[in-house]
């Protein structure tokens, strides 16, 4: 079990006070309804990577303010009817790669639509997505993204991105061949986190599947490991203390446990019992809290690659069961 942070008995009750700010409902509401100001313009560009099973297309479409965001949309060839859609996103760091990266899903018979990373996917795949913000100046900022903006949520730089993840399902529910009342997210550690946030900010969402989740109960996780991308905010807050307090009041607005308690869609987390990236407190804050039905798979002996393999098993079965009965 975890050397470093609560035991198993204590991480199935640990139900933290949640920081949530007055506005908080208000201030998604209206960041939603300015994005979806702007038209959405989803492109699907059929692309050739000799995948013989399999229909790839190259997506575009509108994100935070207008903005361009790249994916994938891959498809099971010779469909009858409009399919459940599997909509992805990545972990720190990571971008779209290319679409072999991403074969699971439609192999199983399912869309799939794995959104871009805006400003990331430099780290350990490529991505082709910039993070344009209105030509604005922001904070001095810790190198990353964690502390990018983070002095006004509206700057913040996860703002931006889960913005571009709802509408990424509004892409998915805009295409013919995909069930728009069965659409599930899914994601580990960074996209595990924005599958929280895009199912407590859209209730249509059919299903969630978040992996060893990111962004979750922020200041228990810069108190206990010194791990990044948590380590990121901690050194900022050491070279900025008189700007702690205003940095937690950003973070609250985007902390996966606020976004649990609104999150209504049937969901299957995982966590990793030795994990130092996304601490077992940390994951299961935000599942305690979910509102939702719900079931954790726990990883005993694994850090943050988490279930791996394994996981993926649990998360087939967990879709074939949900769509029997849906």
């Amino acid at each position: 079990m975890a050397t470093f942070d609560l035991p198993l008995h204590e991480l199935e009750r640990y139900l933290p006070d949640r920081s949530e700010p007055r506005d908080f409902d208000d201030f998604w509401g209206k960041t939603l309804i300015e994005a979806r100001s702007y038209p959405l313009e989803p492109k699907f560009e059929l692309a050739d990577y000799g995948i013989r099973s399999v229909d790839v297309f190259d997506v575009t479409y509108k994100g935070f303010e207008g903005t361009e965001v790249k994916g994938w949309l891959l498809l099971p060839r010779n469909i009858n009817e409009p399919l459940p859609c599997v909509v992805e996103y990545i972990g720190y760091g990571g971008g779209r790669g290319y679409p072999f990266d991403w074969l699971i899903w439609s192999s199983l018979g399912y869309a799939h639509l794995v959104m871009d990373t805006r400003g990331q996917g430099s780290t350990w795949r490529k991505g082709d997505t910039s993070d344009v913000y209105a030509n604005m100046e922001v904070n001095p900022h810790f190198p990353g993204f964690m502390t990018l903006g983070i002095l006004n949520p509206k700057d913040y730089y996860y703002r931006r991105l889960i913005v571009d993840a709802v509408r990424a399902v509004d892409v998915a529910r805009h295409h013919q061949s995909i069930d728009q009342n069965k659409i599930v997210v899914t994601g580990g550690s960074q996209g595990g986190g924005l599958s929280i946030a895009v199912a407590g900010l859209d209730q249509n969402v059919s299903a969630t599947m978040p992996d060893v989740p990111f962004l979750c109960n922020f200041r228990r996780a810069t108190e206990i490991t010194d791990q990044l991308p948590y380590k990121e905010i901690s050194n900022y807050c050491k070279a900025r203390p008189n700007d702690i307090e205003t940095i937690f009041t950003t973070l609250a607005y985007f902390d996966g446990m606020n976004f649990a308690v609104r999150a209504k869609a049937k969901s299957i987390f995982s966590v990793a019992l030795m994990d130092m990236v996304c601490p077992p407190s940390t994951v299961y804050a935000a599942y305690n809290h979910y509102a939702g039905s719900k079931t954790i798979r726990i990883w005993t002996y694994s850090s943050h690659e988490g279930g791996e393999s394994h996981q993926i098993i649990e998360k087939i079965k967990f879709l074939k069961e949900h769509f029997e009965r849906n």
